[in-house]
């Protein structure tokens, strides 16, 4: 049960700090070029997403793969949601938000299911 529990806590923790360098980096994209305010979110979802699946293809093993996916990722995106909303110093929940956390759930569910399943390399 407790590696079950530090599998989840790492992988939340690792999708939180690759959303938070995959922001800072598309910041200084955003400084640099005249992006339409329009695309900052979508690419912000991309990225959520994409870091959802880095952690737990990184550290969710062993049973039970789409319980602790769902778990991860609904903690990612609750944790980015409110670290995000305390920089900008705004929260904001609207029905957008309800789409933030089904997404997160889906992406970590079929992210565990897929990571149980795909052997180390020796």
């Amino acid at each position: 049960m407790k590696k079950h529990v530090f599998q989840v806590i790492k992988a939340a923790a690792a999708a939180v700090i690759i959303s938070l360098v995959f922001v800072l980096i598309f910041t200084l994209i955003i400084q640099f070029c005249s992006l339409s305010a329009s695309v900052i979110k979508p690419v912000n979802q991309v990225f959520k997403i994409l870091s959802i699946v880095a952690g737990g293809l990184i550290f969710i093993r062993g049973d039970k793969g789409w319980l602790k996916g769902i778990i991860y990722g609904l903690a990612a995106v609750l944790i980015t949601y409110f670290l995000y909303a305390a920089i900008a110093h705004s929260l904001s929940i609207s029905w957008t938000f309800a789409i933030e956390i089904l997404l997160g759930a889906v992406a970590g569910a079929i992210t565990g299911i897929i990571a149980v399943n795909v052997k180390k390399s020796a």
